[in-house]
C-alpha cells in the first residue's frame, strides 16, 4: 500500500480520498477549511494535517483537487506548498480541471525537484466520485503515469494518458464543450415536446431508442421535466470551465461559437439565482424567457 496524501476535500475531493482509504492506502489529507478535513478523518481511517507540508511529509503519492488556477499557485509553489516539502520522486496529481498553461508551469516547477506532474481532470461528477467511477484523462510522463494508474484506479472506470503535460487539461476542455451543446440541445428539445403538450418523459422514452439518446438524456431529462436541479456540477463551476475553453480556443485558433452562446446562456441562469443549480438547468432559461 502507497502513502498518499489528498489535498483539497469539496465534494470531489472528498469521497476520492476516501475510496483510497478504503482501499488501505495509508492517507493524509489538508483542506484549507480545517474542519472539513478533520470530519473526513472521523470518517476514515486517515490523518487531518494542519498545514500542506505536514501533508506531504514521506508522501508517495501527492493528489489535489482544489477551485482554479490560482489555488493551484497557492498549495504548489508557495513556501509551505507542495513542491518544496514533498520529497524528490514523488509523483503530483492534479484533478483540479484548470488551464493547459497552468499544467505546464507546474510540472516544469516540479521537474526542477524530480517530481514527476500528472495533470488530471475528471469527468462524472459528484455521483462518479462516490461510486468510484470517474473518467480520469491524463497528460504528463508515461513511466509516472503507470506507476499511478493503480492509485488512481480506485476511484476511476476509465483512466487514459492523452499526452504531455496539459494534455489532460485540453481533453477535459473537450469534454466540456460537447456537454455545453448536449445540454442546451436537450433543454430545447425537452421546452419544445412541453410547448407542444406532449407527455415530455414519454416523448423521452422513445427517442432515447434512437439517435438521439445521450447520457444528458438518461441521467437528466426526467429531473429537468419535474424542474430539479440539484445534481452536483453547478452553473457556476461550468462557467468557469467553459471560459478555460474559451480562452484556450483563442490560443489555438479554434472557433466555438455555440460554446460561447451556451455560456453566455449560463450567465442568464446565474441571474437567474441559479449559479448553484446543477448544469441541466439551462431548461428553466428557455421556460423563463418562452
Amino acid at each position: 500500500m502507497a502513502r498518499v496524501t489528498f489535498i483539497g476535500l469539496g465534494v470531489m475531493g472528498y469521497p476520492m480520498a476516501g475510496h483510497l482509504a478504503s482501499a488501505g492506502h495509508s492517507v493524509k489529507v489538508w483542506n484549507r477549511t480545517a474542519a472539513k478535513a478533520a470530519q473526513w478523518a472521523s470518517e476514515h481511517s486517515g490523518t487531518a494535517c494542519d498545514t500542506i507540508s505536514d501533508a506531504v511529509e514521506n508522501a508517495e503519492f501527492v493528489m489535489t483537487c482544489v477551485g482554479a488556477d490560482k489555488d493551484l499557485i497557492d498549495v504548489f509553489e508557495g513556501d509551505a506548498g507542495i513542491i518544496p516539502n514533498a520529497p524528490e520522486g514523488a509523483i503530483l496529481i492534479d484533478h483540479t480541471t484548470a488551464s493547459a498553461g497552468i499544467a505546464e508551469r507546474l510540472s516544469d516547477s516540479a521537474r526542477a525537484r524530480n517530481q514527476p506532474f500528472i495533470d488530471a481532470p475528471v469527468s462524472g461528477g459528484q455521483q462518479g466520485a462516490e461510486n468510484g467511477v470517474l473518467t480520469i484523462m491524463c497528460g504528463g510522463p508515461g513511466q509516472a503515469f503507470e506507476t499511478a494508474r493503480p492509485v488512481m484506479a480506485h476511484y476511476a472506470r476509465a483512466l487514459n494518458l492523452m499526452g504531455p503535460a496539459g494534455s489532460g487539461q485540453k481533453t477535459k476542455m473537450v469534454n466540456q464543450i460537447a456537454i455545453a451543446g448536449l445540454i442546451q440541445g436537450l433543454s430545447e428539445a425537452l421546452h419544445f415536446a412541453e410547448q407542444a403538450d406532449l407527455d415530455v418523459k414519454k416523448v423521452v422514452e422513445v427517442i432515447s431508442q434512437g439517435a438521439a439518446q445521450s447520457w444528458q438524456m438518461e441521467n437528466r431529462s426526467d429531473t429537468m421535466a419535474d424542474g430539479e436541479f440539484d445534481h452536483g456540477f453547478a452553473v457556476d463551476w461550468m462557467r468557469k470551465d467553459l471560459g478555460i475553453c474559451l480562452e484556450e480556443a483563442r490560443k489555438v485558433n479554434a472557433t466555438l461559437p455555440v460554446t460561447a452562446l451556451v455560456d453566455q446562456f449560463y450567465a442568464d441562469v446565474q441571474a437567474m439565482g441559479g449559479s448553484r443549480w446543477d448544469t441541466s438547468s439551462l431548461i428553466q432559461r428557455l421556460r423563463k424567457f418562452r
